[in-house]
C-alpha cells in the first residue's frame, strides 16, 4: 500500500432560496433593478454534489422562449468551462474535500441583448469514508525538513500542471476508463492513521497489480509530465483539457515521453513501487485545476 498516496439523481430548481447575489446589466452595462428568480434552472449531476468528487452542471433557460448565448462561470476558485448542448450548456466543476458546508456557482449568462451575473449556493453532501490504520517504519511517517520541502514542491508542481489544464480545450470524448482491471486496494478519501496518529487522508485510488503489469490513460488526453517525485515515484500526468488531469503513480517503467497525445485506453506505463511504496501498486489521481478529486468519480460521468 502507498503511503504517499451510485449513480447520483439529478436536482433542478429556480434557486429563488439560494441566490446570493443577482446583478442585471444591459448592453450598455448600466445595473438594472434585481431580479427575484434567476433566468436560469440549474441540474447537477449527481444531487446533491459530493465532496472530493466531479460533478456535471447543466444550465437551461428559466423562460424556454428565450435563447441562452453563452454562459461563463467559476466554482470552489475555478473556472466552469461550459459547453452548448442540445438548449443546455454543460460543464463539469471539482468539489474539495475540506471546504465549507456549500457550494457557490457563479454563472455569467449571455442572452440577447443583456448579461445576467449571478453566484448561486447548494449544499454538498460527505461521503462516509473509511480510516486506514498503518504501521510503517519510522522514516515513511515524519520526513526531515529538506524532504519536506522537496515534496512540497512536487506536490505544488503537480497542482500548477492542473491548473494549466484550463488553457487546454477538452480533448476527451465518451466514458473514461479505469487505467487498470480488477481489485481496488485503497479508495479516495480514507483516513491515514500512521502508527497511532491520523497524519492524512489518501487522495487517490490505488490499484492492486503485479510489477510490469500494463497501466491504461483514462481518457484521451496529453502527456504533461514525466517526473521522478519522492513520494508518487516514476509518474506520468495527463492533461485531458477542460481544466482535468489525471495522475499515474509508483510505476516500474513509463512508456510515453512530455508532449505525446494518447487514446483512451493506451499503454502509458507499468505498475511498479517507485517512490515511497510498500508493495507493487497503480496510485491514481484526478484533478479539476488544483483541487484533487475522487478519480472514480471520472468513471461515473455521462459521456
Amino acid at each position: 500500500m502507498s503511503a504517499a498516496c451510485g449513480q447520483g439523481g439529478t436536482f433542478s430548481t429556480l434557486f429563488r432560496a439560494s441566490v446570493l447575489a443577482l446583478a442585471t446589466a444591459g448592453t450598455s452595462g448600466r445595473p438594472t433593478e434585481a431580479q427575484t428568480s434567476p433566468p436560469v434552472t440549474l441540474r447537477t449531476i449527481p444531487s446533491p454534489p459530493l465532496r472530493g468528487s466531479l460533478a456535471s452542471l447543466v444550465v437551461r433557460a428559466t423562460d424556454t422562449s428565450e435563447t441562452l448565448l453563452a454562459v461563463e462561470g467559476e466554482a470552489s476558485g475555478e473556472p466552469l468551462h461550459f459547453e452548448a448542448s442540445g438548449g443546455s450548456f454543460r460543464a463539469l466543476a471539482g468539489i474539495p474535500l475540506e471546504g465549507p458546508d456549500s457550494l457557490i456557482i457563479t454563472l455569467v449568462i449571455t442572452r440577447a441583448g443583456r448579461t445576467d451575473t449571478l453566484a448561486l449556493v447548494r449544499p454538498v453532501a460527505t461521503p462516509r469514508y473509511p480510516m486506514e490504520r498503518l504501521s510503517v517504519a519510522p522514516k515513511y511517517a515524519v520526513l526531515d525538513s529538506a524532504t519536506q520541502a522537496r515534496v512540497d514542491a512536487e506536490v505544488e508542481q503537480g497542482r500548477a500542471i492542473g491548473r494549466a489544464a484550463h488553457g487546454t480545450t477538452r480533448l476527451w470524448s465518451g466514458r473514461f476508463v479505469a487505467p487498470r482491471p480488477g481489485r481496488v486496494r485503497s479508495v479516495f478519501g480514507a483516513g491515514r492513521e500512521f502508527n497511532g496518529e491520523v497524519a492524512s487522508r489518501h487522495y487517490g485510488t490505488d490499484f492492486a497489480g503485479k510489477t510490469g503489469a500494463a497501466v491504461r490513460a483514462a481518457g484521451r488526453g496529453v502527456v504533461a509530465l514525466v517526473a521522478d517525485f519522492y513520494l508518487a515515484g516514476h509518474a506520468v500526468y495527463l492533461n485531458h483539457g477542460g481544466g482535468l488531469l489525471t495522475g499515474y503513480f509508483h510505476l516500474s517503467k513509463i512508456e510515453v515521453a512530455e508532449g505525446d497525445t494518447v487514446a483512451r485506453g493506451q499503454v502509458i506505463g507499468r505498475v511498479g513501487r517507485s517512490g515511497r511504496a510498500t508493495g507493487p501498486h497503480l496510485h491514481w489521481i484526478a484533478r479539476y485545476g488544483a483541487i484533487t478529486v475522487d478519480p472514480m468519480s471520472l468513471l461515473r460521468l455521462g459521456p
